[in-house]
């Protein structure tokens, strides 16, 4: 004899794969949708090495605070091997200090992706404090 509750119930047990599918179906959209915003960690804020002796001063005026910048590894550097020199529209502006290249020069090395975008523009004579900028680690 069938009753409603069989019904209900075999109606629910029938449902099942349903909701899981739609479930697993949610979970990858959400997933599709974070990974089209990616996540950007900080690794490290940081003052331009070596300005004067680049193209910073001449460009000085088309620079803008968050402007993106380019690191370029250089292993045959023959001051630095860890050297990662720091490039505006592919003019070299100066470099990562030398006392703070060690963990970005071999995030670069391993082939992650970072972005570095200029943090700090500051009319000074010292070029030590003229430009800093943020280096991420994109997720």
């Amino acid at each position: 004899m069938f009753c409603a509750s069989d019904w209900r119930r075999g109606l629910r047990d029938a449902c099942r794969p349903a909701r899981s599918g739609l479930l697993l179906f949610a979970l990858l959209l959400a997933t599709t949708q974070v990974r089209a915003e990616s996540v950007k960690i900080l690794v490290q804020d940081s003052p331009l090495a070596g300005s004067q002796y680049y193209y910073a001063n001449a460009l000085w005026s088309q620079l803008t605070l968050g402007a993106s910048l380019t690191l370029v590894r250089e292993p045959d550097n023959r001051y630095d091997r860890r050297a990662v020199r720091v490039e505006w529209n592919g003019h070299p502006l100066g470099y990562l200090p030398r006392a703070e290249n060690r963990s970005v020069a071999a995030a670069l090395d391993r082939g992650e992706r970072l972005e570095a975008r200029i943090t700090a523009l500051r009319e000074t004579t010292d070029p030590w404090q003229r430009i800093a900028f943020a280096v991420y680690l994109v997720l």
